[in-house]
């Protein structure tokens, strides 16, 4: 009865008010608990009066059965909650219901599955829109999603380049195709874009005078960091007046705009305990209202190098272990090796170079496995100039990957960024037969993985595996490049290494691919062959990094130094006074005295020594006393006794 009594008093009446909605709802769960209908219409009120926390705990409390009939109601609570990952597992569960794919976006969004938000949003833009304004949504958070994409570096995912005409008419699409070009670098077009969306904002007869002025303060925000990046000071000085930190109401922005009001206005240079306290007056955002992890990387590496100017290492270094001992180790995680950077900064203690090394190795030889302290290491010996000490650390800590038996270390061990900076290093020293065997087992792993390889490791060991004599390491490079061509028929670059390595072992099987290759006349048709010989050529790395090192520390004299030098004289040479050019010198004049032939040592006649020697000869009496033993030399000061003066013999002055 109390459910038909509600549901006909809803169907008659029109109640905009959300809390006598819930009123009605409290009245008839009070005479039955189990009202399905009523936990349900309760539950939507909650979420109208923005109260999320009360509405997902109405459905804890109600069970499942109103967890299966609200289903989105119930993903959209754990989503405003900051429950994320439950709220994705339940919305995709809902089939059929182009709402149910909005929130799931959302969320996936917000979980920084940016990849999946993509998908969803292209899903959408292809089917009827059927939702009021959905279109012009759509565009918005199309082009958001495809700046994160290219801020958590996946630019081959982005699917918009540059704003067409539609895209134009929004505020907020204008501000998030700025948001993309500035996470490609492109700040002079993010500040033109950045300019165009405060005019339509400050003009738009959409937006009360306090949501305009909400909405203006992420702009001017992002505006503001785009000055600082180009180095416009006069004009960030303006746009600072524009922003109240007080108020924002995102604990987020407010964060980001404290940071860049900080640097804007100089602290860093001035005062770094001032840079201290402006960076640590914002607290931490919370889970509903958190940054992305880029930025909180950014933040927290601000944090810490305001804590280093200050001098606090041991805190820096309790914080930072604390932190260290709960994520993964190894890791390649940015977060993880931003800490044991920070961590290796505070070991050093302000110093720099050796000292500083010999800090950090210390503390690598306690977590060698710490990529971290590693690169932190290795980046101080190329600094210093010594390549070879750089990619001995670096090589023993591969080693302890290479032994571990985890298949966490082994993915860390063959991860391709780390891999490059090895090559890197190879590279500077012309190591050619490391880099060929580094890059081969690196796609022989990656190959026997589940997850697809990386296409850019595979293309750089295929293309190192060509410079090889061996018929083996050829075989593998036809497999590494005929696995690129099954996986993109279009790749060029895939066919002509199939076709280089397969030529000398059987060009039978190649002998069609040759066609499609482009011809040697037009791959060099845009050369300018006068300009590349006037130019010379140019040397190789290893040429370069052997001149650098033998001109390292060097000093070079001007050429008006050279001029204004004293001219040395030239000394004569010194003949001895008895010299006679027409006597033959003396060939043996070089051998020490005892070597020469005339030598003659002093001493007794040689017939008395042999007599001496003789059998049967004369025996000397005395001679056969036996002495009387040596008198040992005090030590230290006791008072010596009555010895005879002239018997001592004097020293050496």
């Amino acid at each position: 009865m109390a459910a038909q009594s509600l549901s006909s008093l809803l169907q008659r009446a029109t109640i905009d008010d959300h809390e006598e909605v819930l009123q009605s709802c409290n009245a008839a769960l009070a005479k039955s608990k189990s009202d399905l209908h009523a936990q349900h219409i309760k539950a939507v009120a909650l979420l109208k009066l923005d109260r999320y926390e009360d509405c997902l705990r109405v459905f804890e409390e109600a069970g499942d059965g109103l967890k299966k009939r609200a289903a989105l109601e119930y993903a959209y609570a754990l989503y405003k909650c900051g429950q994320l990952d439950p709220a994705i597992e339940v919305v995709s569960r809902v089939a059929g219901e182009r709402g149910a794919l909005h929130l799931e976006a959302q969320a996936s969004y917000r979980s920084e599955k940016f990849r999946r938000a993509a998908e969803i949003y292209e899903e959408l833009s292809k089917g009827d829109v059927s939702l009021s304004n959905e279109e012009n949504d759509l565009r918005i958070n199309s082009w958001a999603t495809d700046a994160q994409l290219q801020w958590k570096g996946y630019p081959q995912f982005v699917r918009h380049n540059r704003p067409m005409r539609d895209d134009l008419e929004a505020f907020e699409t204008v501000y998030n195709a700025a948001c993309l070009s500035i996470a490609k670098g492109e700040f002079q077009q993010g500040q033109v874009l950045l300019t165009r969306a405060k005019e339509l904002c400050r003009t738009s007869e959409d937006l009360t005078p306090e949501d305009r002025a909400a909405e203006l303060l992420p702009i001017a925000v992002q505006q503001l960091y785009v000055l600082l990046r180009q180095g416009k000071s006069e004009e960030a000085q303006s746009v600072l007046e524009e922003i109240s930190v007080s108020d924002i109401p995102e604990l987020s922005t407010k964060k980001i705009a404290q940071t860049n009001i900080t640097l804007a206005r100089g602290t860093t240079t001035t005062n770094p305990f001032a840079l201290y306290k402006a960076l640590h007056e914002i607290p931490d955002s919370t889970d509903s209202d958190k940054l992305f992890e880029y930025q909180d990387n950014l933040a927290t590496g601000n944090s810490y190098a305001a804590d280093l100017l200050v001098q606090k290492y041991d805190g820096i270094i309790r914080s930072t272990s604390k932190a260290l001992a709960q994520a993964a180790y190894p890791s390649t995680e940015p977060r993880a090796n931003l800490l044991s950077v920070y961590n290796a900064a505070a070991h050093a203690r302000g110093e720099t170079g050796t000292k500083a090394l010999k800090r950090i190795l210390s503390a690598l030889d306690k977590r060698p496995k710490d990529l971290g302290l590693a690169l932190t290491a290795v980046q101080l010996y190329v600094g210093a100039g010594n390549t070879t000490s750089a990619i001995t650390t670096l090589e023993r800590t591969l080693q302890l990957l290479d032994e571990s038996i985890s298949e966490q270390d082994k993915a860390v061990r063959f991860n391709p960024g780390l891999l490059s900076i090895l090559v890197s290093l190879y590279k500077l020293e012309g190591r050619k037969v490391q880099i060929r065997t580094e890059l081969a087992k690196a796609a022989t792993y990656w190959q026997a993985q589940a997850a697809e390889p990386p296409a850019s490791l595979l293309r750089a060991a295929g293309a190192s595996l060509l410079h090889s004599s061996d018929r083996s390491d050829l075989a593998k490079a036809g497999d590494l490049f005929k696995s690129l061509y099954q996986k993109d028929t279009t790749d060029q670059f895939a066919v002509a290494g199939y076709v280089a390595s397969q030529a000398t072992l059987d060009y039978s099987k190649v002998e069609a691919q040759v066609d499609t290759l482009p011809s040697v006349a037009d791959l060099i048709s845009g050369v300018n062959i006068a300009s590349l010989e006037n130019a010379g050529i140019s040397p190789s790395s290893a040429a370069n990094a052997a001149a650098a090192a033998a001109m390292a520390g060097a000093r070079k004299r001007s050429a008006k130094d050279k001029e204004d030098r004293a001219t040395k004289r030239v000394r004569k040479d010194r003949l001895p006074k008895d010299y006679d050019p027409s006597k033959t010198p003396d060939p043996e004049r070089w051998l020490p005295l005892r070597d020469r032939s005339s030598y003659r040592p002093k001493g007794r006649k040689g017939k008395q020594r042999a007599a001496e020697r003789t059998q049967g000869g004369v025996v000397n009496e005395k001679a056969e006393e036996s002495p009387a033993p040596p008198t040992q030399k005090a030590q230290g000061g006791g008072g010596g006794g009555g010895s005879s003066k002239k018997n001592k013999k004097k020293g050496k002055r």
